[in-house]
């Protein structure tokens, strides 16, 4: 049977990339982990950022996406939350094509076929009303993860 793995990121939504990682950065104590790259296949400007954990290790991994231009998908996001807002939770998966299997096999609704995301590893999308509301990426594990 298949399983998720690990929450890798929450990906929050942001009409200014700048002013977000100026939020994060300095009343979260967040750390820029990536700078900021164009990922236009997806229509989004993206960057990461960690949030501290204990001890000095790193906490949960933001991902702040930006529109870009009209026609990506985040505008209409943005266009009903003016201020941004949570977009949605990534988890990993070893197989990403096992995965779109078993979620299709469940009854869920797999948004288009697997592509390249921002981590460049592919990712698919669950339609949030599949899942108890939360639109949901699911990643295939990088490569370089632990």
């Amino acid at each position: 049977m298949m399983k998720l793995g690990r929450l890798n990121h929450i990906g929050v939504a942001t009409p200014s990339l700048e002013a977000s990682l100026a939020y994060y950065r300095d009343v979260m104590g967040a750390t820029l982990t990536h700078e900021p790259f164009d990922l236009p296949a997806q229509g989004v400007k993206v960057c990461f950022v960690d949030t501290p954990g204990e001890n000095g290790t790193h906490g949960t991994q933001i991902e702040l996406i930006e529109p870009l231009g009209e026609n990506s998908p985040i505008h209409g996001f943005i266009a009903k939350n003016p201020a941004g807002g949570q977009h949605h939770m990534c988890y990993e998966v070893p197989d990403i094509h096992e995965a779109k299997k078993w979620f299709e096999g469940l009854g869920k609704r797999v948004l288009g076929e697997p592509r390249i995301g921002a981590h460049g590893t592919l990712i698919f999308f669950v339609h949030p009303k599949d899942m108890n509301g939360v639109l949901t990426e699911i990643m295939e594990t990088p490569r370089e993860a632990h």
